[in-house]
């Protein structure tokens, strides 16, 4: 687990499911995935509002990416996760596993920057059909408005479809949980671009 190695779960994900007393997401579980969700989405939005094109264009190093990368990332990312989600939520019910970690625990993991991993080539930013930040977050958040309506509306059985990850299992509530903690992860990198003292003044 320490060996993060986050974005290889793209290509490898497949349902493989446990059998639980109950279906259908709680209250509690719609909330803690709604906030988690909605306050990502923000805190994104919030980080690159009125940034000049020479700051979002800034890199640390060539290999680095800069502010907008990270948002064309974090897009690009969340629409592969999502559908690795649906996917995984609609595979049949064919294994006995479970996860290997609590929502919590899951969640920090994600958003633990000491572990660093490497983007599949077709979530890298060079890839991403959106090339300024207004047509990127355009799409970020037509993406995430509706995710978080289907989290409050479905009435899929997510706990009881589990995946094996590089790093452990989740289940595919968990993989939602997942696409706001990724975006978390990524505007805690592109924070630290703004941190850096090159950063443009404007």
């Amino acid at each position: 687990m320490k060996s993060l190695l986050l974005l290889l779960i793209f290509p490898v994900l497949f349902g493989s499911f446990t059998t639980y007393n109950k279906k259908g997401l709680t209250d509690a579980e719609r909330k803690f995935a709604v906030d988690l969700l909605s306050k990502t989405k923000n805190d994104l939005v919030s980080a690159v509002q009125g940034l000049s094109d020479a700051q979002l264009n800034f890199k640390q190093a060539p290999d680095r990416w800069s502010v907008l990368e990270c948002v064309q990332h974090i897009t690009l990312s969340s629409k592969g996760i999502f559908d690795s989600q649906q996917k995984l939520a609609k595979a049949p019910n064919d294994s006995a596993f479970k996860s290997s970690f609590t929502d919590e625990q899951f969640v920090g993991m994600i958003e633990d920057r000491s572990h660093k991993a490497q983007a599949p080539e077709p979530f890298k930013p060079v890839n991403s059909p959106y090339k300024t930040l207004d047509a990127t977050l355009a799409e970020f958040n037509k993406d995430r408005d509706d995710l978080i309506k289907y989290v409050q509306g479905t009435d899929e059985d997510l706990r009881n479809h589990v995946a094996k990850l590089p790093f452990g299992k989740a289940d595919a509530y968990q993989m939602v949980l997942l696409i706001a903690a990724h975006t978390n992860r990524h505007t805690q990198q592109l924070n630290e671009v703004k941190a850096d003292p090159n950063f443009p003044k404007q």
